[in-house]
């Protein structure tokens, strides 16, 4: 029986495409400033938006971008004015937001189970509002990623570099992390919170084994999770998995392989290289007193 049949799995799947394809647009930047696990914190205080959302009977989507959008800018302000590291700020916000995000939910007239749906994916429920939601966020966080690529490159690889040549370095830091809320809130309810960064973050580690440049990575890196999410979506429709949990382990298989691939052409590669600088062998000794 096709399950793409229905409603919520067509849903399922468009949500877990858009989501595939945004999250490592902006993952890709996380790792060139080696923030990969910046998701972790962001989702934590995104789950107490879904805990206020559920409490006062709004969208936990919107309420959850809000929230996750105000820690980011937190997060960044810290980082650049505060005396406080940017590594404790985000573990002060870490615990901070999954606590709330707990007792909110706990106030709310929800169940036990509208909160796992947060904290590992429950992709099958996403309603069609939700998926609006998913769809003009992804959009917009997609064209954003791609229009200020150079400047967003920039700004991550060299700082000193970029603010010496003009770029406004502080409104794009700004961007980056409010771009990692959005991406945190929309990728929610494909993997959950305790999965985001795995989404952001695999395909990119997965495509930097075969690519060099930025924009080659950049676009192996979305293929790659446009793979993994639909690829995810299909296992869990047909074995009957959490789709989130299938989504996040065919990114990593998908890493495995290409790593093992990766380093199979590079040792062929040397062998090549190594048989063509090798000079030939001497005479054997009785071929010279042949001589």
């Amino acid at each position: 029986m096709d399950l793409f049949q229905y409603d919520f799995m067509l849903r399922a799947l468009v949500g877990a495409l858009i989501i595939g394809l945004a999250a490592p647009a902006l993952g890709i930047y996380l790792v060139q400033r080696r923030l990969a696990l910046i998701g972790d914190g962001l989702g934590h205080v995104a789950l107490t938006g879904v805990g206020a959302g559920l409490l006062l009977n709004r969208s936990p989507v919107l309420v959850a971008v809000i929230a996750a959008t105000l820690g980011a800018v937190v997060i960044e302000l810290v980082r650049a004015y505060g005396r406080t590291s940017g590594d404790l700020a985000l573990a002060l916000l870490f615990y901070g937001g999954i606590a709330g995000g707990v007792m909110l939910v706990g106030l709310s007239d929800a169940s036990s189970g509208s909160l796992n749906a947060y904290l590992f994916g429950s992709l099958t429920t996403t309603s069609r509002t939700d998926l609006i939601t998913i769809g003009v966020l992804g959009v917009v966080l997609l064209v954003t990623m791609l229009v200020l690529r150079p400047a967003l490159f920039a700004v991550c690889h060299d700082e000193e570099y970029a603010r010496v040549s003009g770029l406004p370095v502080r409104a794009l830091n700004l961007l980056i992390a409010v771009g990692t809320a959005v991406t945190v809130t929309i990728a929610m309810r494909a993997v959950g919170v305790l999965l985001i960064s795995a989404l952001m973050v695999v395909p990119v580690a997965a495509a930097q084994q075969v690519t060099r440049g930025f924009r080659s990575t950049m676009t192996a890196a979305m293929a790659l999770g446009l793979f993994a999410a639909g690829a995810g979506v299909w296992v869990a429709a047909t074995a009957d998995t959490a789709p989130g949990a299938s989504v996040v382990l065919v990114a990593i298989g998908s890493f495995l392989l290409v790593a093992l691939a990766a380093a199979g052409v590079r040792a062929l590669r040397r062998r090549a290289r190594a048989d063509r600088v090798t000079p030939p062998s001497e005479p054997a000794e009785h071929e010279v007193l042949l001589r």
